[in-house]
C-alpha cells in the first residue's frame, strides 16, 4: 500500500513559480513510476508529467519547457517545479504512483494551484 500526500500548492501571479512535492509512504516507491495530473473545474483530468523508475520523463505539450519533474528515492518524494506559470495552469494537481497495465494505482488528494493575471 502506498499513500501519497501533496504539498506546495498556492496562489501566484502569472509568470511566477511554484514547486509541488508528493511525499510517498510505503516500501516500493523506488520501484514505481510516478506522475502528476491536474484537473481544472469543468475539465477532464490530464496527465501533466511522468517519471519512470529509470528517470525517463514525459511532459504534456502545454507545459514543456516550463515544468520539470524529478524524484528523490531516498526521501520517497516526487517533485514538480513549475515556472512561467500561466492562468491556464490553474487546477488541482494530483500525484499518482505505480502503474498496473498502464493505469496508476495510487492517488493523492491533490493540491490547489491558482494562477492570477
Amino acid at each position: 500500500q502506498v499513500q501519497l500526500v501533496e504539498s506546495g500548492g498556492g496562489s501566484v501571479q502569472a509568470g511566477g513559480s511554484l514547486k509541488l512535492s508528493c511525499a510517498a509512504s510505503g516500501a516500493y516507491f523506488s520501484n514505481c513510476g510516478m506522475g502528476w495530473y491536474r484537473q481544472a473545474p469543468g475539465k477532464e483530468r490530464e496527465l501533466v508529467s511522468s517519471i519512470s523508475t529509470n528517470l525517463i520523463t514525459t511532459y504534456a505539450d502545454s507545459v514543456k519547457g516550463r515544468f520539470t519533474i524529478s524524484r528523490d528515492n531516498a526521501k520517497n518524494t516526487l517533485f514538480l517545479q513549475m515556472n512561467s506559470l500561466k492562468t491556464e495552469d490553474t487546477a488541482v494537481y494530483i500525484c499518482a504512483a505505480c502503474t498496473q497495465r498502464g493505469v496508476y494505482v495510487y492517488w493523492g488528494q491533490g493540491t490547489q494551484v491558482t494562477v492570477s493575471s
